[in-house]
């Protein structure tokens, strides 16, 4: 298929998700993917201001990621620790707990960074910080339900469960 005007680039990103809620925080996201209408690969150019950092230390139970450094620098935590990412170093984030990550702008200059994910299936998040769960479907446009929940807040499976009472069902 050849490329239209329509289609987005990477050196002219959209950036559909500003992320400016949190100070320190701040990051802005191009999510590539759902603008191309992705079914299976999730795509995003993000833009990471100096002194910022792009989201909470986490891992995900079904999303695979590959984050490549196009520009600056960036401290990376992982379970092993604090760690230093240079410009074209690429990255991979596995499932699990062994895949959690963070990254922090510590330079001063802007970082970019691509990310590329396993798409399309329901994932499911966890902060270990805050002891957060976060329930996500993954869809095309980036849609769906998306909930959070504190770890500490989970019950037994039958915990409010009562038996049912069956009333006139009729014949078989």
């Amino acid at each position: 298929m050849a490329p239209s005007p329509n289609n987005p680039n990477i050196y002219e990103p959209l950036y559909d998700e500003p992320r400016e809620e949190l100070d320190g925080f701040t990051a802005h996201r191009a999510r590539i993917g759902h603008q191309l209408g992705t079914e299976r690969v999730g795509l995003s150019m993000w833009l990471l201001p100096a002194g910022q950092t792009a989201y909470p230390f986490h891992f995900h139970l079904a999303e695979e990621e590959v984050l490549i450094l196009l520009e600056g620098d960036l401290a990376l935590r992982t379970p092993a620790g604090w760690q230093r990412v240079r410009r074209g170093d690429v990255l991979r984030f596995p499932t699990g707990p062994e895949g959690a990550h963070q990254l922090h702008n510590d330079g001063a200059v802007p970082a970019q960074f691509l990310a590329v994910s396993t798409h399309g299936q329901p994932d499911v998040v966890i902060y270990p910080d805050e002891g957060k769960l976060n329930a996500a479907e993954r869809r095309p446009g980036g849609d769906g339900m998306k909930v959070y929940f504190k770890m500490d807040d989970a019950v037994p499976y039958w915990d409010g469960i009562q038996r049912p009472e069956v009333g006139d069902v009729g014949p078989a």
